[in-house]
């Protein structure tokens, strides 16, 4: 089966469901996936820090214009848009798949500024953004270890986020989806996190917070779960941002966070459920390009495949601790080799460029050899046109940047299926 994502077109005229402020952007996988949903996307944002080259952002530019986008850091241009200088639009929807970091507030309580001291931490310049545009919604993305980060505290980041936006008016929902549950051809698991604009005062009731969670949410209308039965976990997040820092999930060994909950009026509610999804479905095999065109770099020597089969193996090796000297055995389990094509993919990781064995890159076989995925497939893997990342601003993208792109990329069907609901929200609310 040839598998070929849709052309992107931008939503005009009375299509348009509600703006969009991007952040994050990359190489705009939520603008992709939103567009097909409704959305205009009029604000942009992409800056890779300690870099003097910035080619996702030329990437961006290449692929979708110049206009309402920004390259640079955002957490000045959030300071500088919230002193009042007004940089980035009023939309209906703020965005964005931010990098995952250390989200307490200690650092800036050592500035005595609390949280509005916050500098360089990229949680802070969303929750600055939110607190001085109030959207109607904001869609975030994150890998699903956020719901038990930091080791030392489990849970205690993802409990200062809901804390935070709960503050600024929003009932936030999150739910940890793994693409492939939904009929995409790779099984990347991602955290996503929808914060909806209300004026309820009154807290959520287990029984509410149980039917939003399985039935009238955002996520739980575009991304559905099975029935479940059993009530919801109930988690207080109702101290302050300082106290959760240095209080909350000390002690745990494990984050109070399941896959699945909502947050409104100082309680979470949480519960683990699974995907329903009866549709059709899609595998690695399904967005490969013909052997014919793939170049001669990607094939595999026969004499480096040991070198791949050893590092994808199963294996124990004795090593010893650089700072006390003591020996240890560092142990590895075996991966698929080679990658199964009647499956979906494992997630595509940012180093699965380059023609040095890896353990995590992906490898296919073809009529008896190996070969690695070119960087059309990683495209199709996550949605993207084809060639979407082939050229940016200043010129081609080489195949190594290409891959890392789609390492740091989303899903931008699942995008889609999210926005589809946001957009009937607009509709059914009516534009403010």
């Amino acid at each position: 089966m040839f598998f070929q994502s849709e052309q992107f077109c931008e939503p005009s005229g009375e299509s348009i469901a509600g703006t969009v402020a991007e952040l994050f952007a990359g190489v705009g996988g939520f603008r992709v996936g939103l567009a097909r949903a409704g959305w205009s996307t009029i604000f942009s944002n992409q800056w890779e820090p300690s870099t003097k080259s910035q080619h996702a952002s030329d990437c961006y530019v290449f692929n979708f214009g110049a206009t309402g986008h920004t390259n640079e850091d955002i957490g000045a241009l959030v300071e500088r848009h919230a002193s009042g200088k007004k940089i980035i639009p009023q939309t209906d929807l703020v965005v964005g798949g931010f990098p995952c970091q250390d989200y307490s507030v200690a650092k800036s309580l050592n500035a005595s500024k609390g949280l509005e001291g916050k500098k360089g931490v990229l949680w802070w310049s969303i929750r600055q953004l939110v607190e001085s545009n109030r959207p109607r919604f904001v869609f975030l993305e994150n890998v699903d270890r956020l719901l038990k980060s930091p080791a030392t505290q489990r849970g205690r980041d993802f409990a200062i986020m809901l804390n935070t936006l709960g503050a600024l008016g929003y009932i936030v929902e999150w739910r940890v989806v793994s693409a492939a549950d939904y009929g995409f051809p790779q099984r990347r698991i991602r955290v996503f996190i929808v914060a909806t604009k209300t004026n309820r005062k009154k807290p959520l009731t287990e029984s509410e917070a149980g039917q939003v969670i399985r039935e009238t949410g955002v996520l739980a209308r575009g991304l559905p779960v099975l029935p479940f039965s059993g009530k919801p976990a109930q988690i207080d997040i109702s101290a302050s941002p300082e106290t959760l820092t240095t209080d909350f999930g000390k002690g745990s060994v494990a984050s109070p966070f399941l896959n699945s909950g909502v947050f409104f009026g100082g309680t979470a509610f949480t519960i683990k459920t699974e995907a329903a999804y009866s549709g059709p479905r899609s595998t690695l095999g399904d967005v490969l390009i013909d052997d014919s065109q793939v170049p001669a770099e990607y094939w595999i020597p026969a004499d480096r495949v040991p070198e791949w089969e050893y590092l994808k193996g199963a294996k124990s090796i004795e090593r010893v601790h650089k700072a006390s000297g003591t020996p240890y055995s560092y142990s590895e389990g075996k991966m698929a080799f080679p990658d199964l094509l009647s499956n979906p993919s494992r997630t595509v990781l940012t180093g699965e460029g380059g023609s040095s064995p890896s353990r995590f890159k992906h490898i296919i076989e073809r009529d008896g050899r190996y070969r690695r995925l070119v960087p059309i497939e990683l495209e199709r893997l996550n949605g993207f046109q084809d060639n979407w990342t082939a050229v940016g601003v200043n010129g081609k993208l080489s195949d190594a940047r290409r891959a890392f792109f789609m390492g740091n990329a989303l899903v931008v069907g699942l995008i889609e299926r999210v926005g589809a609901v946001l957009a009937a929200e607009m509709k059914s609310a009516g534009r403010q």
